[in-house]
């Protein structure tokens, strides 16, 4: 088995956006300052405040996901709609603080995720199926390391494969119940490990916008690139997985690691 031409460019343009640096470098460049250091400048009890929104936001994408996207399939993705909608909401962010953000930050999540199951459809996915519903809901884990990980956690795969059993049970519980139940021990596993990554992306985005200079606009400009690098994430799963189907997940896994 060999890919073809295209579809190696494809893979190689899909581990380009996967394996790029993560959004604190990008939110460096903008507030000129490292995100660590702008974390100093955070209340007492923000990461309390962040843990409690980052879960409603995804609370509210796993009702979304299982819900609302199974309309008709797109031949593209809007990302540049999605991307206005998620500087509008940054806006009233950058304006309110940290005290705004278990009204924005379910928002912002939402547009995303309205964005990701665009991209999905773009690349042959059917978001009415539970398995690509899931994977819409994954690309949130794609964002971000937490601190028990090593430097070869970063790594595309090494996540997928963190999140399989959890993604698996969950896909299979959705196919069998439909609705969802509420506190379902299986979407409830899969949830936290999502918020253990997404929740440090969030705390990243947050210390920006804490920067005093930030204001409305800037906070609009955090969200633009907090939807841009989650919609890249999306755009490079999405590549990999429709050459899982092409091919096999085994081989696609091999050709991605032989590429520089």
């Amino acid at each position: 088995m060999t890919l073809s031409p295209r579809d190696r460019e494809a893979l190689a343009f899909a581990k380009g956006l996967l394996e790029q640096p993560g959004l604190a470098a990008r939110l460096t460049g903008l507030i000129g300052m490292p995100v660590e250091k702008a974390m100093d400048l955070l209340p007492e009890r923000w990461s309390e405040a962040v843990a409690a929104a980052t879960r409603q936001s995804l609370d509210t994408a796993l009702h979304v996901a299982l819900t609302t996207l199974d309309e008709g399939p797109r031949s593209r993705s809007w990302d540049f709609a999605h991307t206005l909608a998620a500087a509008a909401t940054g806006a009233g962010g950058g304006a309110f603080g940290l005290a705004g953000l278990p009204v924005e930050l379910p928002l912002s999540t939402t547009i995303m995720l309205r964005s990701i199951a665009d991209i999905a459809r773009s690349e042959g996915e059917s978001p009415g199926a539970p398995d690509a519903r899931l994977a819409c809901l994954e690309v949130f884990a794609l964002g971000g390391r937490t601190g028990a990980d090593d430097a070869s956690e970063s790594s595309y795969f090494v996540v997928r494969a963190a999140l399989a059993k959890s993604v698996s049970e969950a896909a299979k519980y959705v196919a069998q119940r439909g609705l969802v139940e509420e506190g379902a021990p299986v979407l409830v596993r899969f949830l936290a490990q999502l918020a253990s990554r997404f929740g440090i992306v969030v705390s990243q985005k947050v210390a920006a916008q804490a920067v005093p200079i930030i204001g409305a606009a800037g906070g609009a400009a955090i969200n633009v690139l907090f939807m841009n690098h989650f919609q890249q994430m999306a755009r490079g799963h999405f590549i990999v997985r429709r050459l899982e189907r092409a091919y096999s997940p085994d081989f696609i896994r091999q050709e991605y690691e032989r590429l520089p």
